[in-house]
């Protein structure tokens, strides 16, 4: 079942995994929309109902943007894929592309708890399906060759879980506790920083220890 058959490069893959974020990015907006005839009161009040669709809006492209660019990382490492990397990442762009339908829950009705914990669900498969990918890339050198991340495997894939395990844990506290569970998400930024920080330290050389002169 896991056996890795090499089946070409990775551009049409590359290829098509920027042409789904892009599109999952622009079916962001149709859930904007301005009745025609407004009056002046009428128009402002459009306005302000408006604002959650741009919150959830902005929060979504963050999500993409910062999901699209790790894939394109990721397979910089890859130099030939097989049926499990195809796989992976037809998995994780298919939650892409559902990415706009959790978008417009968080919107509409933000104050369900289901609809705080299917986004969050969304993006931990999203990231789920990325951290698959690099413990794939991790076991088969065959199919990366000689390209490893600065700060090795291990860190990167740690990078990786922070946004699974925060967002993941968001969705049971969601229904526990209601929409407040987004929260949460706030921890994730500092997390970042702080494995960002340990990555740098990985990937300075060792110091070259001086003998005294004698």
């Amino acid at each position: 079942m896991w056996k890795s058959t090499p089946a070409g490069g990775p551009e049409r893959v590359v290829a098509l995994a920027d042409g789904v974020f892009a599109i999952a990015i622009t079916l962001l907006v149709l859930d904007f929309s301005m009745p025609r005839g407004l009056d002046p009161a009428a128009y402002r009040d459009a306005l302000r109902e408006l604002v959650p669709n741009l919150g959830a809006y902005a929060l979504s492209v963050v999500v993409l943007g910062v999901f699209w660019r790790d894939h394109r990382r990721i397979f910089r490492f890859v130099e030939r894929v097989d049926g499990q990397v195809i796989t992976l990442s037809l998995l994780g762009l298919g939650v892409a592309a559902l990415v706009p339908f959790p978008t417009t829950l968080i919107s509409e009705y933000g104050h369900e708890p289901a609809s705080v914990a299917i986004y969050a669900a969304a993006v931990a498969s999203l990231g789920a399906s990325h951290l698959a990918l690099v413990a794939v890339l991790a076991a088969r050198p065959w199919l990366r060759g000689d390209t490893v991340p600065e700060e090795g495997f291990l860190i990167y894939g740690l990078d990786l879980a922070a946004s699974v395990v925060v967002f993941a844990l968001s969705v049971p506290l969601a229904l526990a506790i209601g929409p407040a569970a987004m929260w949460g998400w706030l921890v994730l930024p500092p997390v970042k920083v702080m494995i960002g920080r340990w990555a740098v330290r990985a990937r300075r050389p060792p110091a070259v220890r001086r003998e005294p002169p004698a």
